[in-house]
């Protein structure tokens, strides 16, 4: 499938992306100290992809995304299969919609139980403990009880066991 969608870009980009059902959107933001260039474009999927079972596929898309931050500059393309039709202001507030939310998981997770510094490493190790570190923030972030910081809730749960307890049945009807 990748090799479908990036031939298909690839023969938009030799025309220049003036295919008449191709549709671009470029945006451009400067926030918190970094520059983002992203450009979105987005294409009816290509009969190749039902072929291979994707028969709700409704269109294809390319995100272009282009970072710097203290002079460093990334570039990242990405691509993507879409059950929506190929329209690109909708689709690209959906992909950042997504982002948002997946970062906003992220920095949670990586404040709250240190991810990006853990040492866990073989066979499925890492995944199976962030299935419980994910676990582990709905439950605390369920608690309204105190207000306090995700990070303190699991630190508190961890010094007693009532508070374990606490935490684990406090939403139950």
């Amino acid at each position: 499938m990748y090799g479908i969608i990036d031939d298909t870009f690839a023969k938009l980009s030799s025309e220049n992306i003036a295919h008449s059902r191709a549709r671009s959107r470029t945006t451009k933001e400067r926030s918190h100290g970094r520059d983002e260039y992203r450009r979105y474009t987005v294409f009816p999927a290509p009969w190749e992809i039902r072929q291979l079972g994707w028969t709700d596929a409704c269109s294809i898309g390319m995100v272009f995304r282009e970072r710097t931050v203290n002079g460093k500059t990334s570039q990242e393309l990405i691509y993507f299969v879409s059950s929506r039709p190929p329209k690109v202001r909708k689709i690209a507030k959906q992909i950042r919609d997504h982002w948002k939310v997946e970062n906003t998981l992220h920095w949670s997770i990586d404040v709250t139980f240190a991810e990006d510094t853990s040492l866990i490493r073989k066979g499925s190790g890492p995944a199976n403990a962030a299935i419980f570190r994910r676990l582990a923030l709905s439950i605390v972030k369920q608690d309204q009880s105190e207000k306090m910081s995700m990070r303190l809730k699991r630190l508190k749960a961890s010094w007693r066991f009532s508070n374990l307890l606490q935490y684990l049945t406090a939403n139950q009807a």
